[in-house]
């Protein structure tokens, strides 16, 4: 089973589990995580979506209504679209996000890639991502996604973070290591 690895867990590892069994039973993954991906951005761009979503204060049946609106507007069908109405009948629709973040775990996993977490100071350009896949190919030996986060605070430079290893490159820590190095010297 997927989740024996201990990539997901809990109520939401249980659920991403499941789907992801059912859409490689289904040979759908792709098309679900696309779908799931979409549902995600809609989430992402729309506070009202996001209160629906996470406020208990709507009733399922609220909730499914609303999901059905979303789902046919947003074009998502098929198992990505029946899982999603099914949480939202079990009133386990405010874990979606953790439930999908397993679900791409349990995919990636499966296509033998790696996801890194690079923070960085300003967007990238594509031939720079480019550049930071190819170089965590080198290291890792696998395919890697890469999920950016734009943080202004880091000055410069990227924070990379590969499973449980980080690499701090940001100029605010170079800085801060200067200063306390300056503070040891007086």
């Amino acid at each position: 089973m997927a989740g024996e690895d201990g990539i997901v867990s809990g109520m939401a590892g249980r659920y991403a589990t499941a789907l992801f069994e059912l859409a490689l039973e289904s040979k759908a993954v792709d098309q679900v995580q696309s779908d799931l991906k979409a549902f995600d951005a809609l989430i992402a761009s729309s506070p009202d979506l996001t209160r629906l979503v996470r406020s208990p204060v709507f009733s399922a049946d609220e909730q499914a209504k609303a999901l059905a609106a979303i789902l046919d507007k947003g074009g998502i069908k098929g198992i990505a679209a029946n899982f999603l109405r099914v949480i939202a009948a079990n009133r386990r629709l405010f874990a979606v996000s953790e439930i999908i973040r397993g679900f791409n775990a349990l995919v990636a996993k499966h296509k033998g890639e790696v996801t890194a977490e690079v923070t960085v100071a300003d967007t990238l350009s594509d031939a720079r991502m480019d550049e930071i896949r190819a170089a965590l190919k080198q290291v890792t030996g696998k395919d890697v996604q890469i999920d950016v986060t734009v943080d202004p605070s880091i000055i410069g430079g990227l924070k990379v973070k590969v499973g449980s290893r980080m690499v701090d490159a940001s100029l605010r820590t170079k800085l801060n290591s200067i200063k306390f190095a300056m503070k040891e010297a007086r």
